[in-house]
């Protein structure tokens, strides 16, 4: 085989799992963009993130949200994937961390996972996914767990704060007001 046709077999493979990658995300029921990190910070500076936190990252990507929140805040994270090569990202990226044992990554998909024992729950989703989650965090979620959305607000609840500049919605379940951290 010849050089010229080696080098465009590497680049339509390359180009096929870039479209995988972006594309099959519709397949799964939502769009992939990856959440910058300036969000990322205000995000889990918002929630109170703290050690004692259990931190679920629903669609969790390539772990923007879980690998921060583990490392800077040291919470507990449960990063929650359903796309098949997304996934595999997550987990590699878990065996090289060094604080593994505080990420746990499941693969699954989200509205089957029970929120018992989460006490922030971070979100950048659809507003369909978002509806449909509202009863769900409104059965399973603790009092005083806290949700925050980029982007999407979760219809019918209202947030403890929003940051208009940055789209990101603050909910604290059963209400309890909270002190809210500085930009």
């Amino acid at each position: 085989m010849d050089l010229a046709l080696t080098l465009y077999l590497i680049g339509l493979a390359g180009a096929a799992v870039a479209a995988y990658f972006i594309f099959a995300s519709f397949a799964f029921g939502a769009g992939y963009q990856p959440t910058p990190r300036r969000i990322v910070d205000r995000l889990l500076r918002l929630a109170e993130l703290r050690p004692t936190d259990t931190l679920y990252d629903l669609g969790a990507g390539t772990g923007s949200i879980v690998f921060r929140a583990a490392r800077v805040y040291r919470a507990r994270v449960i990063g929650v994937e359903i796309e098949p090569i997304r996934l595999l990202i997550l987990r590699l990226r878990r065996a090289l961390f060094a604080e593994r044992e505080r990420v746990t990554i499941r693969w699954g998909n989200f509205f089957r996972v029970d929120f018992h024992d989460a006490s922030v729950v971070a979100v950048f989703l659809w507003p369909g996914a978002m509806e449909r989650l509202r009863t769900k965090f409104e059965q399973e979620l603790p009092p005083g767990a806290r949700v925050v959305s980029y982007f999407h607000s979760i219809q019918g609840w209202t947030p403890e704060y929003v940051d208009r500049d940055e789209k990101i919605y603050l909910y604290v379940r059963a209400g309890k007001p909270v002190q809210i951290p500085a930009a």
